[in-house]
């Protein structure tokens, strides 16, 4: 009777590539990548699907299967594997990555509020104390922070509210964007406001920046394998997933080929009522606004295409914005109430304690709120640095993504560098195994590998070769700055352990 009921909660395949689909694909992302590169995002989306999250997905999934009863995440996986300080130098940067995404998001959050309340995003003109645009976001997003810090050490569970409210909300937005593209498809007689001219339109971007510059183009693998992120979550599904040695990899498969086609038909939805030169190449379209200018051009093509007066098109554009902004702003909250407190409390409690200073490792109520406020320090220094930097809205948001793009992806050569070293080590037991031999995950590692380090090293250079040195620069500080970082806590805590050790003995 026991095991019948084990049974039932098993994931099936089809519940388990719903669940790798709602964890990885993020619907920004598909307006984003319209902006940049028009049509010809969609093959470095398929390329990057082959390259990176087919073979990084089912990484993770021989990861989980084998360190299921570890509290430590992927902390244990990489100290397994290879050793403890260089598990703490990947968990670290997993971590700095969360600290940029807070950066962007806590600057970035008052654009779909903008847009809730307006219709629009009217960021641009926002001032307090007559600082400019960007200044100004920074100054908002620094109390943000220290709202959301303040809050989120109360641990009030009415957030969880929030997130899947939001999570609906976003959900939804994909659906509006491939019903509004199908009508307004239909309403002007199959003409596409982004037109398809041969083979070219696949290849080459619209964008005057990427036009032949091989390396701006391969630059654009980051935003597809940011894309893409998500999936060490992965880790922790195999064992609750029926037959897994048979389910997992085609769950994999089957949710990497729908979330490309995913990505890929979005984009191409978006070309279905975006015209990118009309629409995104004008003056106050930046990465941060992208997602809301293709949706309220979606509100405003519907109108016209159906033949509603210029009023009535700029009315519906304007509600399809307030519905994305709001929606947005949902998620978005949620996802910060949560991410100000979980990745921090996994690293803090998969590490060793000796590794924090003072009071750092503490946790209270299970929450780790002295490191909490320290790291809404850090966060409101970095937030003050960039956005009393940078000039222009387009500039600062730039500057943001790119940052978070490169954090967030380093990580993953870490943990894909972990994984032959795993594999040799007879002493760890494998009850999943889908690299069958240690030649094809060695093959594997080096072509994931390759795939991150080169599309961050394209990404990083890209901006100073087109003489913009300062989000190159800002895209290097983060992840340098926290890889020093950890290297100083550890080679301390080496130190006094070392003394300590001495001194017992």
């Amino acid at each position: 009777m026991g095991s019948n009921v084990d049974s039932t909660k098993k994931l099936t395949l089809v519940s388990l590539v719903l669940m790798i689909f709602t964890s990885v694909y993020g619907f920004n992302n598909i307006p984003r990548s319209f902006y940049k590169m028009g049509y010809a995002a969609i093959p470095w989306y398929i390329l990057s699907g082959i390259t990176f999250f087919i073979p990084f997905a089912l990484m993770m999934a021989e990861f989980g299967a084998a360190f299921k009863n570890e509290r430590g995440g992927i902390y244990s996986w990489m100290e397994k594997s290879i050793g403890p300080k260089f598990a703490f130098m990947g968990t670290f940067m997993w971590y700095a990555s969360y600290i940029i995404w807070m950066v962007n998001v806590a600057s970035g959050v008052w654009v779909p509020i903008s847009n809730a309340i307006f219709g629009k995003d009217t960021t641009k003109a926002w001032s307090l104390f007559g600082l400019s645009g960007p200044k100004t976001l920074g100054i908002l997003g620094i109390l943000w922070i220290i709202f959301v810090t303040y809050v989120s050490t109360k641990g009030l569970d009415k957030i969880k509210r929030i997130t899947s409210l939001g999570g609906t909300a976003v959900a939804a937005l994909n659906i509006v964007l491939l019903v509004g593209a199908l009508l307004v498809l239909i309403g002007n007689k199959g003409q596409l406001a982004q037109p398809i001219q041969g083979l070219s339109s696949f290849t080459q971007s619209p964008n005057p920046k990427f036009v032949g510059n091989a390396i701006v183009s391969l630059a654009f693998i980051v935003y597809a394998i940011f894309a893409y992120g998500g999936i060490e979550v992965v880790g922790g599904l195999v064992d609750q997933t029926e037959n897994a040695e048979r389910t997992f990899p085609k769950g994999v498969v089957i949710s990497a080929v729908i979330i490309s086609i995913g990505y890929s038909l979005g984009i191409f939805m978006v070309g279905i009522f975006t015209n990118w030169a009309q629409v995104m190449n004008t003056q106050g379209v930046h990465l941060g606004n992208a997602g809301y200018v293709v949706m309220a051009n979606l509100g405003y093509a519907l109108g016209t295409a159906f033949g509603a007066s210029e009023a009535t098109a700029v009315a519906m554009g304007a509600w399809i914005a307030r519905f994305v902004g709001l929606s947005m702003f949902l998620a978005l909250s949620g996802a910060f109430f949560t991410l100000t407190y979980s990745p921090l409390k996994q690293i803090i409690e998969g590490t060793p304690t000796r590794l924090w200073p003072g009071k750092m490792g503490e946790l209270k109520g299970g929450m780790p709120l002295n490191a909490m406020w320290i790291q809404a320090t850090i966060v409101c220094i970095i937030i003050f640095l960039v956005s009393f930097g940078g000039d222009s809205m387009s500039k600062f948001f730039d500057i943001l993504v790119a940052m978070t793009n490169v954090a967030m992806t380093l990580p993953y050569m870490f943990i894909a560098i972990a994984f032959p070293p795993f594999k040799k080590n007879e002493k760890i037991g494998k009850p999943f195994a889908v690299y069958k031999t240690y030649n094809s995950a060695f093959i594997w590692t080096i072509v994931v590998v390759l795939t991150v380090g080169f599309a961050n090293v394209f990404s990083i250079i890209e901006p100073a070769i087109n003489g913009d040195m300062k989000t190159t620069i800002w895209s290097i500080a983060g992840p340098v700055f926290f890889s020093v970082v950890a290297w100083i806590m550890y080679s301390s805590y080496e130190k006094n352990n070392k003394e300590e050790r001495r001194k017992n003995a």
